[in-house]
């Protein structure tokens, strides 16, 4: 029996450095430029990835659209708007008629809505600094004129007080029934009730001005009803 051949150049595995070696021979260079160049090229190809990633643009920006706070309103920030009174001028102006005032108006300021008083107007029979109560008449006497005509409801006339009550002297604000009370410019049937509701449970009062003391009567209207009532 014969002896084994021994295994001929280039059979089994064969090492890393022998592999490169033979790629070497191939291509026609030694071993030490070719590991440089494959090494050069992985380098090139690296540093290509990075320079492409740095250079690419990121991605967009997504805007949510949002909701702008709505306007504040004027109601916001200004004040509630202010009812104005409401006047019945008559008698020696120029303009008689009714007429729309704001709520700190006094006779004078009506006078002046209703163009100024009249020729023959007897302005020293009126209180001009008097305030005037909403829904309430102002007649400017003239000259002679001994009363102004009787009105249905509230009036405001000499002296910034009732017609009526101009007439036919001060309400005694002690003995008058409600229905006389009425008379004075600003008091109602409310604010009457609760005058004579007011002396029965304190007694008569001492002074005009105690009127404040009576639910529904305040600065104004005492200042409009004062020189047409007595104690």
């Amino acid at each position: 029996m014969s002896a084994p051949l021994p295994p001929s150049p280039g059979a089994g595995q064969r090492s890393v450095v022998d592999q490169v070696g033979e790629l070497a021979d191939r291509l026609g260079t030694s071993v030490p430029v070719l590991v440089g160049g494959t090494v050069a090229l992985v380098v090139a190809v690296v540093l290509g990835i990075l320079a492409w990633t740095r250079e690419s643009p990121p991605p967009p920006e997504i805007s949510i659209p949002y909701a702008a706070p709505a306007a504040t309103t004027a109601s916001a920030v200004t004040t509630e708007a202010t009812v104005p009174l409401v006047v019945h001028v008559a008698g020696a102006v120029a303009r008689p008629g009714v007429y729309s005032l704001a709520t700190d108006a006094r006779v004078g300021d009506v006078l002046t809505a209703a163009g100024g008083p009249a020729d023959g107007a007897d302005l020293d029979r009126l209180n001009l600094a008097a305030p005037v109560a909403d829904g309430s008449r102002v007649y400017v006497p003239r000259v002679g004129e001994e009363a102004a005509p009787a009105v249905l409801g509230p009036d405001v006339s000499e002296s910034g007080g009732s017609g009526s009550g101009g007439a036919d002297g001060p309400v005694d604000i002690n003995t008058a029934d409600a229905a006389r009370l009425e008379d004075l410019p600003g008091v109602g049937p409310a604010t009457a009730a609760a005058i004579v509701a007011h002396r029965e449970a304190n007694g008569p009062f001492v002074v005009v001005d105690d009127l404040l003391d009576v639910r529904g009567i305040g600065e104004a209207k005492l200042a409009a009803l004062r020189d047409l009532a007595t104690v």
